[in-house]
């Protein structure tokens, strides 16, 4: 499924990326986020109708249409620590004065969450966790009454202060997470991940709460290009052409490289597009990569890293030998070994 169309405006765009199983979304702030996933054929829950939302079983999301309105969709790409593999997405930024949560520091009961996605958890209570990230509230809500007695006899500490039982009742209860931004809401329903699980996150939609990231007080990994004064508030992620949901590789798929060229296209920073754009015609001309100067910017050097790894991708499946060669050529001087991933540190600090 193509999430660009000739007409498309993003409201379109996130429409479509709902129903796709190949897309994943999150939401929330660097080290704490909540991500949804679904299954080809996964059945959906009915939902209230507020926004453009998707339900399951397992999770939910729901988009405020009106806020979609004043977002800037940005497309990024990262590099990978598999030096043939890239990571991509969109990010939907808010101007930093729309871009506000609560910032509450403490536990706190918010009430019956009159605003969930389904009717089944309209009557359950929400609890901001007090995580305080700048562009999202962190929650979980339920109905179990052992859970509620212990959260309502901790509200107004911090869920970190080493005798607060708070933390350790909602590991061993499973609350659902619901993370809140300006945007729109993201609401997982599967068991936290820990011992309960395996030691990892469930596969489908899942948190993470990670305090040493949180420590750093970003909104978002360095290693997404967003424009100043903007702050990402979700996140669409289109599926990847070597890696699918689940992370295993797969068979390089030329239709999602393109449904991600088309979103690039339309919404990456001026600069790197025209980047990419003038790798791919040196190589075209035959031309070596001796008499190309290196970006001097983060950004810019990522890209180029990203850009050849892609057309040497798109070569190899083409099977254009010659290409592949000369592809290899600027691989090796541009992103060859001595190329540490660590000049990436966010990536590698969220994702290893």
């Amino acid at each position: 499924m193509s999430l660009v169309q000739e007409t498309s405006t993003i409201h379109d765009t996130i429409a479509a990326a709902l129903t796709d199983p190949e897309v994943g979304w999150s939401m929330g702030s660097f080290g704490a986020l909540a991500e949804f996933h679904q299954d080809q054929g996964e059945p959906d829950l009915p939902t209230t109708g507020k926004g453009t939302a998707r339900a399951t079983q397992r999770g939910a999301i729901q988009l405020n249409d009106d806020m979609v309105a004043h977002c800037t969709p940005v497309a990024y790409e990262q590099l990978s620590k598999n030096r043939a593999r890239w990571g991509q997405g969109l990010a939907l930024c808010l101007p930093e004065e729309r871009a506000i949560a609560a910032r509450r520091k403490t536990l706190t009961r918010l009430g019956v969450d009159t605003s969930a996605i389904t009717e089944k958890d309209n009557d359950a209570l929400l609890y901001d966790m007090g995580l305080d990230l700048q562009q999202c509230d962190f929650c979980v809500r339920t109905d179990n009454p052992e859970l509620i007695t212990v959260l309502d006899d901790n509200e107004g500490r911090s869920l970190f202060e080493p005798d607060n039982p708070a933390m350790a009742a909602i590991l061993r209860h499973h609350p659902h997470r619901v993370v809140l931004t300006p945007l729109g809401r993201v609401e997982v329903f599967q068991k936290i991940g820990g011992p309960d699980t395996g030691g990892k996150s469930p596969p489908g939609p899942h948190t993470h709460v990670l305090p040493n990231l949180m420590r750093a007080r970003k909104t978002h990994a360095a290693n997404i290009t967003v424009p100043a004064g903007l702050i990402p508030c979700a996140y669409l992620h289109p599926g990847n052409p070597l890696v699918d949901s689940l992370g295993a590789e797969r068979a390089y798929r030329a239709d999602l490289a393109h449904a991600f060229d088309k979103l690039y296209t339309l919404y990456a920073p001026e600069d790197l597009r025209a980047l990419k754009l003038q790798v791919s015609s040196e190589i075209d001309a035959g031309n070596g990569p001796q008499a190309f100067s290196e970006p001097t910017t983060r950004a810019g050097r990522l890209t180029l890293r990203v850009a050849l790894r892609q057309l040497a991708q798109s070569a190899s499946a083409a099977d254009d030998t010659g290409r592949v060669t000369r592809i290899r050529s600027w691989l090796s001087t541009f992103d060859g070994a001595d190329r540490e991933f660590s000049d990436e540190p966010d990536e590698q600090a969220e994702h290893g």
